[in-house]
């Protein structure tokens, strides 16, 4: 098979790993310009610096031994097979680099033979790119469960980041759509990785020109949508694996059937992608504005609201600790109060330091008055002539629009198990009855 015909096989087969910003750009090179872009395997993701870099993401092999219901390289599906070798993977990923198409590669794998064989054949790519080729950028590579510790810590020490996709939220979703994996195999990788970015981080104390070990960490992945889980599981489980393996990002994909079956939704099913959004919004949340998962859900509201965003859902049912004056209010608080965000929040505490803010001054700093008003007051005062009540806030909240749309915006719905919300529903979830 001719290289191209495999890249476009791989490339095609690695897009449902939703582990970067973008992936599908197809725009070719032309006279007099500079760089181009192919629609197999480019993605984007972002630097540290803020800088947006383009990735070659792709599979090593679409070839599996295992058969994830889910998945569309289980071994039952019929479907074009192909490898790359250690040597094609490499020098394609050079020729890439070197036409300006890339600056990075993310690298993944089906299982082919044994989890060992495959991150050996994953080590092989990864160390003609470092030490034949001198290639030093960016590297994002999939840690195989199941295979030995030590291959694991051989290929976190010529990557830049590692992940272990945990795939499906519960051990009951793996036992019924993927018999050949288990929680304790995808969590022990996960586990190393931690240990070893520890134990580098003192070693580069202690001496100056120590490997380093994955230094940009680790992530995973979650579907979305494929069992019943609810978004309270999911972000509970989010956080626990946060706070236990120091990830630096949990990515969520909403589940887009692949083949038919009695386990797994309709194959005429959307994917949940408000669902998906929602989760990411929580995620945010967890991360930067100091909330806890079970202020955002419990079991009697185990899944999002489809209308508002988290935070604004959250303060609607605390109206008891609004409003807030910002000239006084702690910057923990000022996070918490919808239109105010991570920036803005710190712009209001600098700003106070040389004088009392009013809601012009606010408007200013970046903060967005459309929904911050109904949750803050400045120098004791509302915005002149409004008045401060759920309700209040609940309709500037929410458009009539979208409120209308719900019954028939089924492809949005909170689960794909769930019937869509009507109207009714929506407005007693928002007003703290449901």
């Amino acid at each position: 098979m001719e290289l191209l015909d495999k890249l476009a096989i791989l490339a095609d087969a690695a897009k449902y790993d939703a582990a970067c910003t973008s992936s599908g750009v197809d725009r070719a090179g032309q006279k007099g310009g500079i760089g181009g872009a192919v629609s197999a395997g480019l993605c984007h993701s972002f630097a540290a610096d803020g800088r947006c870099i383009s990735l070659l993401k792709v599979l090593f092999t679409n070839s599996c031994i295992y058969d994830c219901k889910y998945c569309v390289n289980r071994r039952s599906n019929d479907t074009r097979r192909t490898a790359f070798t250690p040597r094609e993977l490499a020098e394609l990923t050079i020729q890439f680099y070197r036409r300006n198409y890339i600056e990075g590669l993310f690298l993944s794998s089906g299982i082919v033979k044994s989890p060992d064989y495959t991150c050996e054949q994953l080590i092989k790519t990864l160390t003609l790119l470092r030490e034949e080729y001198h290639f030093f950028g960016y590297i994002h590579v999939k840690a195989i469960p199941g295979a030995d510790d030590s291959l694991i810590q051989r290929l976190g020490l010529l990557a830049d980041r590692m992940s272990v996709n945990i795939e499906l939220p519960s051990q009951q979703g793996l036992q019924l759509l993927a018999p050949d994996k288990s929680k304790l195999a995808i969590l022990h990788p996960m586990g190393l990785i931690q240990r070893k970015v520890n134990e580098n981080s003192t070693d580069l104390v202690r001496y100056r020109h120590a490997p380093k070990f994955a230094p940009a960490g680790q992530s995973t992945q979650m579907i979305v949508g494929a069992t019943p889980d609810s978004d309270y599981q999911i972000l509970n489980l989010t956080q626990s694996l946060y706070r236990r393996f120091g990830l630096k990002r949990v990515f969520f994909s909403a589940y887009t059937p692949v083949q038919s079956d009695a386990l797994l939704p309709a194959l005429d099913t959307k994917p949940p992608l408000l669902r998906e959004h929602r989760l990411y919004q929580a995620d945010w949340l967890l991360r930067f504005y100091g909330f806890d998962a079970s202020e955002l859900l419990d079991e009697r509201h185990p899944n999002f609201n489809p209308v508002v965003d988290p935070k604004c859902n959250w303060a609607l049912n605390h109206m008891e600790q609004f409003p807030v004056e910002v000239n006084t209010a702690a910057y923990e608080m000022l996070l918490r109060v919808p239109g105010i965000g991570v920036k803005s929040a710190q712009r209001i505490v600098t700003a106070r330091r040389s004088g009392s803010l009013d809601f012009a001054g606010l408007k200013k700093i970046g903060v967005v008055l459309k929904r911050a008003q109904y949750f803050v007051t400045c120098r004791g005062k509302p915005v002149e002539g409004l008045k401060i009540t759920p309700d209040g806030a609940m309709r500037a909240l929410i458009s009539e629009r979208s409120a209308a749309m719900l019954p028939q915006n089924q492809a949005e719905q909170l689960s794909l198990f769930d019937p869509p919300p009507t109207r009714e529903d929506v407005i007693k979830c928002l007003t703290g009855q449901l």
